[in-house]
């Protein structure tokens, strides 16, 4: 397994956990977790990490909230426990992903991650009735625009503030802008023009070719980054940049990457039931701030994308800027092209119609940000004036979701 692996979210995120999970491991002589003091820091350090301890207590929580309506400390306590166990999944998901290698490891983790972000969409949807019709798309829309607008805004104005230009592999960059653009489309926009529904929904027959259309676009990209042409996505060299150890850790034992295995179900449990108990009051929220029933969907792409965001951050700080770019427009793809047809499948069961189509000011912030976006990744480099202009794009979703 190569150490510098351009996936979607592991490489960046390896160096959060490396320290964490390795216990000494990493910088340590060469020896590592070959030796019977690095097993016994390693097992340390699992059991004290906040990674394990929070899934067992959401666990707990939900027990003690299912089926109540909290008051509103407790349900403000079960929704920090909900973020928390959400990162403690995905960094689980991180650890076994490393474990298992690639392409295998991209696809635990896009899976984990949906899991997480179908849960919360389902549950409010279940819960809410005919309001949250358009909650899924509220909910892909937002994490599309998050991320290619808030995750590379922030990466390439940190990486060129600090750098002075922020180099990347426009190939692999392009190519990734190219699927999610065409994956956005046929599953967001398309709805909006198709006549055999009324309203912005696709026929059962077009939402299962939506659906099909996505998963094979993922799939290719997925082999694209992972096998085919991995040194598209491979980091540009920086002269005088030297890698830290933990670009070059070893991968966890058997016994991490079981243990964060059965950690990952605990938390996943964990993440739907809290979603269930905390929706009343997510929707709540919202209402009592005024804020219009879509802005549900942007509360659910910022938690699902909050470990993400922070990564991105930190490799733009280290120079690495195709992994920045890696996550966000991995992270775009994996949330549009695997949640639009869990959701399809879902909508066998769900009352209601489902409603994918955007509207005309939602189309021209997507048009907007794909053509920025393009513009920004064609050149394979950027200035600090690039990652302004996709926060403010950012800034501007944001500002219409509260205020349509």
């Amino acid at each position: 397994m190569d150490g510098r692996l351009p996936v979607i979210r592991l490489h960046d995120l390896r160096h959060t956990h490396a320290t964490l999970l390795l216990g000494g491991a990493v910088g340590g002589g060469g020896t590592g977790l070959c030796q019977r003091g690095g097993m016994a820091a390693e097992t340390r350090s699992v059991l004290l990490s906040w990674t394990t301890a929070l899934p067992v207590v959401a666990l707990v929580v939900l027990a003690a909230t299912w089926g109540r309506k909290p008051p509103l400390v407790l349900a403000v306590i079960v929704a920090l426990v909900l973020a928390g166990a959400v990162l403690a999944a995905v960094h689980h998901a991180e650890v076994v992903a490393h474990r298992v290698g690639e392409p295998f490891g991209s696809l635990v983790l896009a899976v984990a991650v949906t899991i997480i972000e179908v849960a919360l969409i389902v549950t409010l949807m279940v819960s809410g009735g005919p309001e949250t019709a358009t909650l899924a798309r509220d909910t892909v829309f937002a994490a599309a625009m998050i991320t290619c607008n808030g995750i590379v805004g922030l990466s390439l104005l940190l990486g060129a503030r600090r750098y002075g230009l922020a180099v990347f592999n426009a190939e692999g960059s392009g190519a990734a802008l190219a699927t999610v653009a065409t994956v956005a489309t046929m599953s967001l926009v398309l709805p909006t023009f198709t006549t055999s529904r009324p309203g912005p929904q696709f026929s059962p027959s077009q939402l299962a070719f939506a659906a099909v259309a996505s998963l094979v676009l993922y799939a290719a990209f997925v082999l694209t980054q992972t096998v085919r042409h991995r040194d598209f996505f491979l980091p540009v060299p920086a002269a005088g940049t030297v890698d830290s150890p933990e670009e070059h850790a070893e991968r966890p034992t058997a016994r991490a990457a079981t243990a964060s295995l059965l950690l990952l179900l605990v938390a996943l449990v964990a993440v739907v039931g809290l979603a269930k108990v905390e929706s009343p009051a997510i929707e709540a929220g919202v209402a009592a701030l005024g804020f219009p029933q879509s802005f549900v969907g942007v509360v659910i792409a910022l938690l699902v994308l909050l470990p993400e965001t922070i990564a991105a951050a930190r490799a733009a700080l280290r120079n690495r800027l195709q992994i920045s770019l890696n996550l966000a427009l991995g992270s775009a793809l994996a949330s549009i092209g695997l949640t639009i047809p869990t959701i399809a499948i879902a909508s066998i069961w769900l009352e209601g119609p489902l409603l994918l189509g955007l509207g005309p000011t939602q189309m021209v912030l997507l048009a907007l940000t794909v053509v920025v976006g393009a513009l920004t990744v064609v050149p394979g480099r950027a200035t600090r004036l690039q990652g302004v202009v996709h926060l403010v794009l950012l800034a501007g979703f944001l500002f219409l979701a509260v205020n349509p």
